[in-house]
């Protein structure tokens, strides 16, 4: 852990949000089979959210029949994947929901997520697919007088970066759409 891990995911796009998040003790460092199973469950995981945050794809006010029944089958699968994240994952059985930073290098975590030991395994969870947690290995890199401490993740391969660094931007590109709707 060097202060350019921190000054690399400072100088990155990053998501700030209140997410459903928890974390538990991880041996340090993972096994490499370890990181690889990870890397396959986030590499769905991520593929799945990418899938249901972009299809809600702005058709706009096209009267044309497909378009309306493209919309139609669109609020059928939103429905769907409400009922199955119910399901899978009641509202009362999600851990709670926790104000944090993160991109591909690592989180800015409160202290209530950083267990104690070496490292650990954080779970994001977001709305889009409750019952799919994102698992990113990782230790605590720095501690902040304020209680929060930045996390760095482990190796986790170009592709499974590069997928979370698109899951960051989509959700950085949807609050800036949000902000302006509110000012406008």
């Amino acid at each position: 852990m060097t202060a350019s891990s921190w000054d690399e995911f400072e100088q990155r796009l990053s998501s700030e949000e209140h997410l459903h998040a928890d974390s538990e003790p991880l041996a340090w460092p993972p096994t490499q089979e370890q990181l690889q199973r990870l890397a396959e469950r986030n590499a769905n995981t991520l593929a799945t959210l990418a899938a249901l945050e972009e299809r809600h794809a702005d058709l706009g006010d096209d009267d044309n029949p497909l378009m309306q029944e493209i919309l139609r089958m669109d609020a059928k699968l939103t429905a769907l994947v409400e009922i199955v994240n119910q399901l899978l994952v009641p509202a009362a059985a999600l851990p709670p929901r926790q104000a944090l930073r993160f991109n591909a290098v690592g989180a800015l975590l409160p202290a209530a997520l950083v267990p104690p030991g070496d490292g650990l395994l954080l779970r994001l969870r977001f709305d889009a697919c409750r019952s799919l947690p994102l698992e990113l290995a990782g230790r605590v890199a720095r501690a902040f007088d304020d209680g929060r401490s930045f996390v760095e993740f482990a190796t986790q391969g170009d592709a499974t970066g590069d997928a979370i660094e698109r899951l960051v931007f989509r959700h950085h590109r949807r609050k800036v759409a949000e902000a302006r709707q509110l000012l406008g």
